[in-house]
C-alpha cells in the first residue's frame, strides 16, 4: 500500500511491442533494486514506491503517461525508455514539468538534458571499442543495417565516421521497419551476397533481430569469417531465438549476465531468484539496477526528491555496481562505466572475448574519438576466444 510518505518514482518500461523482452528486464532490474532498498528500511525511513505503466513501445503513449506521471500522480523522477524515440518524447514533458529523468538503454549520444541522467552506454563506451576489434580481427569492409529509427541511423553514422578513420568501406548503409517481417531481410541477404563484406554490423532491434539472424543462418554464412556485429543484440533477444541460432556473433556492453565477478554473480543470482532462471539479465537491465541506487544515494544526500535538489547531488556520485564501480560525470550527466565484447557461443551466453582495464569516461559528442592512431592497438585485457 502507498502512502504519502513514500518516495514515489514513475517507471516507464514496455510490457508488449517490438522491444519488449529487453524492456521487460529494465523494468525488473527496477522493481529488485527497490525491493532490496526497502528491505534495508529505505531512504530516510520512508520506501521507495513504483508506479509503472506500459507505453507499449509507442512514442506517443510513452509522451501521454509521462505528463500522467508528472501531473495526475504528481511524480517528480521517472525511470525508463528503451527506444531513442521513446526518450525524445518523453525528455521535453520532464523538463517542461521540472522532473527527473533516467535513462539506462545504451544509445547513440549527441545529447544533453539537464533534467536527464544517462546510465547506459554512449558511443564512444561501446562502439568505438567495437569497432576497433571488428577491423583488428576480421577487416575494414563493413555493411551496416539497421531499424528506421533514431538510434540505427546515429550510431551507424558513427561507425561509418571510425571505419573511414581506419582507411576502411561502407559498402552499402540499409534499414528495415521497427516492425520488420521476415520479407524485409531478402534485400540484406541478397547485398551481403554481393558484396561479401568482413563485417555486417546490425542495429535491427528487438524481434527483427530474431528475423535477421534466422536468414544468415538460412543463406549459409559463416560467423567465423563474417560475424554479424549488433549492440542491439543483447540476452533479451537471444532468449526469443532457437538454440545456438545466434553462436559466434559479437556485441559490446558494460555488463553481460555472465560477468564472472562476486558483484556481478550475486545480482544476476538475484534477479533470477526473483524472476525465474530464465529470465534475461542484460547491460540495461544492470543499468535499471544500479541508477536506483544512485537515486537513493542522492536521495538520502538531498531530503528531498526535487530535481533541483537531486542533481547536485547526483554530479559525481559513485557506486560499486555489478559491472564495477560506477561513477555520474557531473559535466554531461552520463555515466562512467566498464566496456566489453562478447561472442555467443552455441548455449546462447556471451563469452567476454575482451574487457577495458579501467572505466571509460563517457564522451557523448566524441569530442576525443577521432585522435590518430585509434584503431590500432585496442587497449584492455584480452581473454581467451
Amino acid at each position: 500500500m502507498v502512502t504519502n510518505d513514500d518516495w514515489k518514482i514513475g517507471v516507464l518500461f514496455s510490457k508488449s511491442g517490438v522491444t519488449a523482452a529487453a524492456e521487460i528486464a529494465e523494468a525488473n532490474a527496477t522493481l529488485l533494486a527497490t525491493e532490496e532498498i526497502n528491505a534495508a528500511g529505505g531512504v530516510l525511513g520512508r520506501r521507495i514506491t513504483p508506479t509503472f505503466y506500459d507505453p507499449e513501445c509507442s512514442a506517443r503513449k510513452y509522451r501521454e503517461l509521462a505528463i500522467r506521471l508528472l501531473t495526475e500522480d504528481k511524480i517528480k523522477v521517472i525511470f525508463g525508455c528503451y527506444m531513442s524515440t521513446a526518450r525524445k518524447a518523453v525528455l521535453p514533458e520532464v523538463e517542461a514539468y521540472r522532473g527527473l529523468l533516467f535513462y539506462p538503454t545504451f544509445y547513440e549520444g549527441f545529447e544533453y538534458s539537464g533534467n536527464c541522467f544517462y546510465t547506459g552506454s554512449s558511443s564512444n563506451q561501446n562502439a568505438l571499442q567495437l569497432a576497433q576489434y571488428l577491423i583488428e580481427n576480421y577487416g575494414k569492409r563493413f555493411l551496416l543495417i539497421g531499424s528506421n529509427y533514431v538510434f540505427p541511423y546515429e550510431y551507424n553514422r558513427v561507425v561509418s565516421d571510425l571505419v573511414t578513420l581506419a582507411d576502411g568501406t561502407i559498402l552499402d548503409e540499409i534499414y528495415v521497419p521497427i516492425e520488420a517481417v521476415r520479407k524485409d531481410f531478402d534485400k540484406v541477404i541478397k547485398r551481403i551476397k554481393d558484396l561479401k563484406p568482413d563485417v555486417v554490423v546490425s542495429n535491427v532491434v528487438g524481434t527483427g533481430a530474431v528475423l535477421l539472424y534466422q536468414a544468415y543462418r538460412e543463406a549459409g554464412f559463416d560467423p567465423s569469417s563474417m560475424p554479424i556485429a549488433s549492440l542491439a543484440t543483447t540476452e533479451a533477444e537471444v532468449a526469443l531465438m532457437p538454440a545456438g541460432l545466434a553462436a559466434g556473433h559479437l556485441t559490446a556492453a558494460s555488463f553481460f549476465e555472465t560477468l564472472n565477478t562476486p558483484a556481478a554473480k550475486r545480482f544476476v543470482t538475484a534477479f533470477k531468484r526473483r524472476f525465474g532462471e530464465a529470465a534475461p539479465v542484460t547491460a540495461s537491465a544492470e543499468a535499471a539496477y544500479f541508477q536506483i541506487y544512485l537515486y537513493a544515494a542522492a536521495l538520502e544526500r538531498a531530503g528531498s526528491d526535487n530535481a533541483d535538489a537531486l542533481v547536485p547531488n547526483l554530479a559525481g556520485l559513485e557506486f560499486d555496481a555489478p559491472q564495477g564501480r560506477v561513477r555520474i560525470d557531473p559535466n554531461n550527466h552520463h555515466t562512467e562505466l566498464w566496456a566489453r565484447i562478447g561472442r555467443l557461443n552455441p548455449q546462447g551466453k556471451f563469452d567476454i572475448i575482451w574487457e577495458s582495464e579501467a572505466r571509460v569516461r563517457p564522451d557523448p559528442y566524441f569530442v576525443t574519438a577521432a585522435h590518430e592512431g585509434w584503431a590500432t592497438g585496442l587497449t584492455g585485457t584480452r581473454r581467451k576466444a
